[in-house]
């Protein structure tokens, strides 16, 4: 974020001093002043110069604009943009304010970063939602090349007779571009307008403030008034026949040509005063409503690769070694100045709130609320107190730093980290994040957490899993499996794998016959695999993405060391929450091992022929739902697809919300261990998308995400031979198996898995 400058100076004892940094909002007057001054002489020079275009097609520039309206012009124009350069400068002193962020360019995150802006720059995000998408395209775009055409009238103005190209057919094409780059502006604001007032979608409608009227007002004006003031401009010319690819401004002036050229000359000046005073409201604008996005958004996508994996929360240091007295976030100044700017990004679309399951089912959380709300906090407490977000009534105030004056716990709490919200916003705002940091506030400062939740940590950190269950246990799923054994963490692995089972693997009922079918399924290829047993603890992920920092280092520190000491480097996990935290999060303690997902390796070992499916057969329908650690947290959404692809007779259909789009089960970010009081229970709406496919069986590829799928199937009064719900693992097993036996007795009818 700054700019370092190098130095010679030292301090009165010869030691040298810190190096001086250019703070980016000094960054930022320094680009504004210049860009001001830039302007000014632009108009001066034309007058000492004289400099014409004297071919018989072209535009004169100012041609019937007297000359006292254009000193104005290159008067107020740049005074303007240095204002305009003062008030982003006080934002960004905001910015300032935040935590240390390594968000540096370098060789190595270069490409990403440039590929992100461009994303941004080229409204490939805002697609995501063609509708929107394309309309605001129209707008972006539309005002892109309308700028392009004035800086090329501007540029040729400058230019010595010899080098003047504005001329000739080069201006008739340059008329055409400008006339059609003025029609797809007018038609995106026309658009906007009617989807905002007339259609009104709900994400639009609960956040629609007079601001939005004010600059949708005024870019309408800048278009209506540009193509008067050509249409004027060409009439007070006598309707020259080049002015023919000019195709709307020449039509229109057609209509006027009857009248006299005094009344022309007025009311072409008036079109034209008009147009400029709309202009001057749009960078009086700028600054200071939601129009700042865009800057911050594009500049907010260049800077969003991070150095930690996208699934990792943010490290924080050894908790009982720390000389820190606060953890998390619950000021303005405990985020990162990245996080800070994401406030300032935000274009208030309200996508991360369209896609919250959270919101959808009736919960107090509003993804975008939290960031709004976090940049009331900021502006109204910055120095100087700067513009919010977006427009919020008078009766809100906000006295102190402190995010908890706006956000209440109870929207902390809902959420289920799905990062639905994340992968969802066109502008790369990192909502979880935020999330995550206020719940280590409140988890390791406040205690404040809900009851539940609070019985689950007992249970980690006496028992080492949120079950409660006796270690001793966990490994009693293995007894009478063969090809798997369980390692004593003194001895050195001697397997090619170690099977992380994880808690619910090991415990819940239902996931155990996840794991037998899994050790089936790999003794079928092969594969011999070593388990920890009792000495397998909970990884930590439901203690860190509740905020308990200081319990899941307390599981996690061991963990590491234990597989460390064994050797361990490669690890197959069933539990995409595991999956994640040992991935990507265990580096951040020491421990980097190659982590692979049970539907992974299943779909390696199929594609491989290791693993013989030849004769899986089910004929049944199936969907699938996209587990959210797996899927938006780790970008793995084709392997468990592939895996059920593989079954012969299978009708696969997929619910109406899947992949990057899917819906939470409701039971990550530790959600599994809390209670739902309010609105629809998550799953509950969850199971009923998946009952109207029609499917007779739902696959999953996560263990929450089986118990609470199966358990809103049932409460929806659905039996199991209506709708089978099981992982992916246990479907295949059932396929292979129902193969086999049709193959040697073919009246045999179809039968689950044993035990279920």
């Amino acid at each position: 974020m700054s700019t370092t400058v190098e130095h010679d100076e030292t301090t009165t004892d010869g030691a040298p001093k810190a190096p001086k940094r250019v703070k980016p909002n000094q960054l930022a007057l320094v680009l504004g002043i210049g860009m001001g001054i830039f302007i000014m002489v632009s108009g001066i020079l034309p007058q000492i110069t004289g400099w014409e275009n004297d071919n018989a097609i072209h535009r004169k520039v100012f041609g019937g604009i007297p000359g006292a309206l254009v000193i104005a012009f290159y008067t107020i124009i740049p005074v303007m943009v240095i204002w305009g350069a003062f008030m982003f400068a006080n934002r960004m002193k905001n910015w300032e304010r935040g935590a240390p962020a390594q968000r540096r360019t370098t060789s190595k995150n270069a490409a990403k970063r440039l590929k992100d802006f461009r994303a941004g720059a080229y409204m490939q995000t805002l697609l995501r939602d063609s509708g929107a998408g394309l309309m605001h395209s129209m707008i972006y775009f539309g005002f892109l090349v309308l700028l392009g055409v004035t800086t090329i009238l501007e540029v040729d103005h400058q230019m010595p007779d010899a080098l003047k190209f504005l001329h000739g057919t080069t201006y008739q094409a340059y008329s055409f571009v400008g006339d059609a780059a003025g029609l797809v502006f007018l038609g995106g604001i026309v658009w906007a307008i009617v989807r905002r007032y007339v259609q009104r979608p709900y994400r639009i409608r609960i956040k629609s403030k007079p601001e939005h009227a004010a600059i949708l007002a005024t870019f309408f004006a800048i278009g209506v008034t540009g193509f008067g003031a050509e249409m004027f401009r060409i009439a007070e010319e006598g309707t020259p026949d080049y002015e023919k690819w000019s195709f709307i401004g020449y039509p229109l002036a057609t209509l006027v040509d009857g009248w006299s050229l005094s009344t022309l000359e007025t009311t072409h000046q008036w079109m034209w005063i008009v147009h400029v005073v709309a202009f001057i409201i749009f960078l009086a604008l700028l600054p200071i409503t939601m129009l700042r996005h865009i800057f911050t958004s594009p500049l907010n996508m260049y800077l969003s690769d991070k150095d930690r994996p996208k699934g990792a929360m943010r490290p924080m240091p050894n908790l009982e070694e720390t000389e820190l007295e606060s953890f998390g976030a619950s000021s303005i100044e405990d985020f990162t100045w990245k996080q800070l700017l994401d406030l300032d990004a935000c274009t208030m679309c309200g996508r991360c709130t369209s896609v919250c399951p959270a919101h959808a089912t009736g919960k107090p959380l509003d993804p975008r609320e939290i960031v709004l709300k976090s940049g009331e906090v900021m502006a109204a407490t910055g120095t100087p107190v700067v513009s919010p977000p977006i427009g919020v009534d008078s009766e809100i105030t906000v006295t102190a730093n402190a995010l908890f004056e706006r956000i209440t716990p109870e929207e902390i709490w809902a959420c289920t980290t799905c990062k639905a919200c994340d992968e969802i916003c066109p502008v790369n705002i990192e909502i979880t994040d935020k999330i995550f940091d206020m719940r280590r506030y409140l988890s390791l400062m406040e205690s404040n957490f809900p009851a539940e939740l609070g019985n689950a940590y007992r249970a980690m950190e006496n028992q080492s899993n949120p079950w409660g269950m006796n270690q001793g246990e966990r490994g009693d799923w293995a007894d009478g499996i063969d090809g798997v054994t369980i390692v004593d963490p003194g001895e050195a692995l001697q397997s090619e794998y170690l099977y992380w089972v994880g808690c619910a693997g090991s415990f819940d009922d239902k996931n155990k016959k996840v794991t037998q079918a899994m050790a089936q399924l790999l003794r079928r290829a092969g594969i011999d695999v070593s388990i920890l047993g009792p000495s397998e603890m909970c990884t930590g992920d439901s203690a860190r993405r509740s905020g308990n920092e200081y319990l899941f280092q307390m599981l996690a520190q061991p963990n590491v060391e234990m597989l460390n000491g064994m050797g361990v480097k490669k690890i197959i996990t069933q539990c995409p929450h595991c999956f994640n935290t040992l991935l990507n999060e265990y580096p951040q303690i020491g421990g980097n091992y190659e982590v692979v997902h049970h539907t992974q390796l299943l779909e390696e070992l199929i594609e491989s022929g290791q693993l013989d499916v030849s004769q899986a057969t089910l004929e049944e329908r199936i969907t699938y739902h996209d587990s959210c650690y797996l899927g938006r947290h780790n970008d793995v959404y084709l392997a468990p697809r592939k895996v059920v692809a593989s079954i012969k007779g299978i009708e696969v259909v997929e619910m109406p919300r899947n992949g990057t789009k899917g819906m939470c089960c409701g039971a990550g970010g530790a959600r599994m261990w809390m209670e739902e009081n309010t609105g629809t229970k998550v799953n509950d709406e969850r199971a009923a998308e998946a009952i109207s496919t029609g499917a007779s069986r739902v696959a999953t590829a996560c263990p929450f995400c089986y118990i609470m799928l199966d358990d809103g199937v049932k409460g929806a009064g659905v039996e199991e031979d209506q709708v089978r719900v099981a992982d992916v693992s246990i479907h295949l097993l059932e396929a292979i198996q129902a193969g086999e036996a049709k193959m040697h007795h073919p009246d045999t009818p179809l039968s689950p898995v044993a035990g279920d």
